[in-house]
């Protein structure tokens, strides 16, 4: 299934790639610093509420959670994969906390919400947090109880193993900068801040 955007929104966001090529692994991650990875739906939503946290170096958008090598945005969509759409932060653990990043993201999130995000449907757009070690996946399962009793809801959000994350087209990254007419136009055509302002509040991420 493909994004649900009004019609000069959509012809954008489903026009074919300009390369057929199979899309790259994300590279090391630098001495000193570390990464985690979280599904939020679309990916190009999930980009800014990370780039602006203090500690954060960067963050790119990709997919993962698939078996196939080099998944491109098309294959992801078709449902040709079992990759979903995801970001990758790198970040300073001596500034910030995985902790501090768990709450972005659920705070950017509907976790109740099982059939994608917002207006966007389908696996690719589920959400997740890919744990890199058992003490992320302890720390994520944690959060996750806590935000189930804020909410009074179940929370439907998988925790699971981090898998290879495949970097998204160049045309993705930081698509909020290069089309802030078109994204921001996406954002509220999609009901995504609404939604988030319901569920938390002045802690809404956006």
């Amino acid at each position: 299934m493909t994004r649900i955007l009004p019609l000069a929104l959509f012809l954008f966001a489903c026009a074919p790639s300009l390369s057929d090529a199979k899309t790259l692994a994300a590279g090391p991650v630098p001495e000193g610093k570390a990464e985690a990875v979280f599904a939020g739906g679309c990916f190009w939503c999930m980009e800014k509420p990370f780039e602006k946290l203090e500690g954060v170096e960067t963050v790119e958008s990709g997919y993962t959670g698939g078996a196939i090598e080099g998944p491109t945005y098309e294959q992801v969509g078709g449902h040709q994969t079992q990759h979903i759409e995801a970001i990758r932060v790198v970040y300073d653990p001596s500034v910030t906390s995985y902790d501090t990043l768990l709450w972005a993201f659920w705070h950017n999130i509907d976790p109740t919400q099982g059939n994608g995000q917002f207006c966007d449907r389908g696996h690719q757009y589920t959400t997740a947090v890919f744990a890199g070690s058992e003490e992320e996946k302890a720390a994520a399962e944690k959060t996750k109880k806590k935000v189930a009793k804020q909410l009074d809801a179940t929370v439907v959000t998988d925790i699971r193993d981090a898998a290879t994350f495949w970097l998204a087209e160049d045309y993705h990254q930081d698509f909020y900068k290069k089309s802030p007419e078109r994204y921001y136009s996406y954002r509220l055509g999609c009901g995504r801040d609404a939604r988030l302002r319901a569920l938390w509040g002045d802690k809404a991420g956006h």
